[in-house]
């Protein structure tokens, strides 16, 4: 019963610290124009530490879509590609030894999938192929390299805080 309630309340935590990173990125710009970064992808590194985070970070990211007004084509395929990203980045950090691909599903699944959602549930002008493109450099600046700035700093207080 212990492990379920830690297991909870890690989820519980994990999606309301992506609530907030999500409103800082709003707050910051970070979250619209050409590329997005939300700050909040940088966390989808957080199933390599423990698989809690693949429910927190579903949740969390559900929570922002409905929170910041998005679309309900939004809320479900954007919190779909994070669910599927974090996934991803659980079972590499069980079946691939080098730590450098754990930021790959995120930036993958929000790659493929946000494009469309970006098209055809807002009507933005521009074509898919230059929303995979700024999606994918937006991915690649939050999941890629901020989420292995977490990882790396993460990874040396892993022992007391996991």
């Amino acid at each position: 019963m212990k492990s379920r309630i830690k297991h909870t309340t890690h989820a519980a935590i994990i999606a309301a610290i992506y609530v907030v990173l999500t409103y800082v990125s709003s707050m910051l710009g970070l979250a619209s124009g050409a590329i997005q970064c939300r700050l909040s992808e940088a966390l989808c590194v957080l199933p390599a530490f423990i698989p809690s985070a693949v429910p927190g970070l579903f949740i969390g990211c559900i929570l922002s879509n409905v929170f910041t007004g998005c679309m309900a084509f939004d809320v479900v395929f954007g919190s779909i590609a994070t669910l599927l990203g974090a996934v991803g980045t659980y079972y590499l950090s069980k079946h691939a030894a080098n730590r450098y691909t754990f930021p790959v599903p995120p930036i993958l699944s929000n790659t493929l999938i946000v494009p469309f959602v970006i098209k055809y549930a807002y009507g933005s002008e521009g074509t898919i192929w230059y929303f995979f493109l700024t999606v994918g450099a937006g991915e690649v600046i939050s999941c890629g390299i901020l989420g292995m700035i977490l990882y790396n700093y993460l990874n040396k207080k892993s022992k007391w805080l996991f």
